[in-house]
């Protein structure tokens, strides 16, 4: 299992999205749904693409799948704020 940081972003430049980064929501709780609301922009940390990752996935109680063309990267993120890619089968 590959273990990478977050880097975290304190205001929203899409061209700092480096892969690896995540920018926390202002309005935390404003979109999708109340229990599980999204909660921040997480470039993927293999390719970069930016997508909304939910509560859940950011404190790691859910994984995530990159939505990129060309990368199907499955991740989450650990306790220690690293991300922690899926073995392959």
């Amino acid at each position: 299992m590959v273990v990478t940081e977050l880097e975290f972003l304190e205001a929203w430049i899409p061209e700092q999205m480096a892969p690896g980064t995540v920018f926390v929501l202002d309005g935390e709780g404003r979109f999708g749904s109340e229990e599980n609301p999204y909660f921040a922009v997480l470039a993927c940390p293999r390719c970069g693409c930016m997508g909304l990752i939910k509560r859940s996935q950011y404190f790691g109680l859910e994984p995530m799948i990159c939505g990129g063309d060309s990368c199907s990267a499955e991740y989450f993120v650990d306790e220690d704020n690293h991300i922690a890619f899926r073995r392959s089968q």
